[in-house]
């Protein structure tokens, strides 16, 4: 008991900071916007994602293309409960934040977090493909290559990450977690055109930090990253863990623009991105550290 008290305490603070309760209580629930979730895959039988109704609309898995949801290794199932979880399993406390958004889930990371250069040419051109049947508005990257030296701003990866922001998605990357140094945002979050996201926490002391190789400021902006309790694998116990670092901060920002775009939904990525820096709290920090600062969900809405 005195460990879910703790774990819930961690959540509501997180929501106090981002302004979650505000945006729920004015009926912005992320209603009819599609995400796209690049990762591990996604635990389908959680009740998070099945209660009260069933959100997971695609599926493509470019690792062992199997045909139903999976996840083998945690990570993608906890990043899709920040981003729309209903909170079915904890009586609402450990709901997302955006609980009625969709999700089409792209695996693209195997068991051990690992994944390839090739596979990730044809999740592009899966989503590419399947963008408007699926509704598709927004793509989380919670994943990062180890560096920005191995694929710096004009590499072949980080320009097939750009095609998907070109056809006019928003795109949501996490900086990756090789800081503090400068220098460290790893990639696709290293592109000039994407929104790049990293911590506003203790997170923040492992968190890839700006500029880029090629002199980019980034990140953009800093959401919390420590100790975000979202779903786990299903045990006979318990349907939630925490989980700390940027790969928790990217999915709160892409889950804000999914309350924004059900207010705004005509917005485009560019407008979205303007948005976040006229919005974002200056936190005094460096920009390699901070980007335009902390995103607040009730300043975004209301702009």
């Amino acid at each position: 008991m005195e460990s879910k008290h703790k774990r819930g305490t961690i959540m509501n603070r997180i929501s106090q900071i981002v302004h979650l309760p505000y945006a729920h209580s004015q009926g912005f629930l992320g209603q009819g916007i599609g995400i796209a979730c690049l990762d591990t895959g996604i635990t389908p039988n959680h009740p998070d994602f099945t209660i009260p109704s069933r959100r997971i609309i695609g599926f493509y898995d470019a690792i062992y293309h199997k045909e139903f949801p999976y996840d083998d290794n945690g990570h993608g199932t906890h990043v899709a409960g920040i981003l729309c979880g209903s909170g079915a399993a904890s009586n609402g406390r450990f709901k997302g934040i955006a609980p009625e958004s969709y999700l089409s889930v792209v695996k693209i990371l195997n068991h051990q977090g690992d994944g390839y250069t090739e596979d990730f040419e044809n999740c592009i051109h899966w989503l590419l493909s399947n963008k408007s049947r699926l509704g598709i508005r927004i793509v989380n990257i919670s994943m990062v290559s180890e560096s920005g030296y191995d694929f710096d701003e004009d590499s072949h990866f980080v320009k097939q990450v750009e095609k998907l922001w070109d056809a006019g998605l928003i795109v949501v990357a996490a900086a990756g977690n090789g800081g503090p140094g400068p220098g460290s945002i790893g990639a696709p979050g290293n592109s000039r055109k994407i929104i790049t996201v990293g911590s506003s926490d203790k997170a923040s002391r492992r968190a890839g930090t700006g500029p880029t190789h090629a002199c980019i400021k980034k990140p953009d902006i800093v959401a919390p990253g420590s100790n975000i309790t979202s779903c786990s694998l299903p045990n006979r116990y318990y349907f939630y863990t925490q989980k700390s670092g940027t790969s928790m901060s990217t999915p709160i920002v892409s889950g804000a623009i999914a309350l924004l775009l059900s207010k705004y939904p005509g917005m485009t990525n560019l407008d979205v991105k303007i948005r976040l820096k006229d919005t974002a709290i200056d936190l005094g920090r460096p920009h390699e550290k901070q980007g335009w600062g902390l995103i607040d969900v009730r300043r975004l809405l209301e702009g």
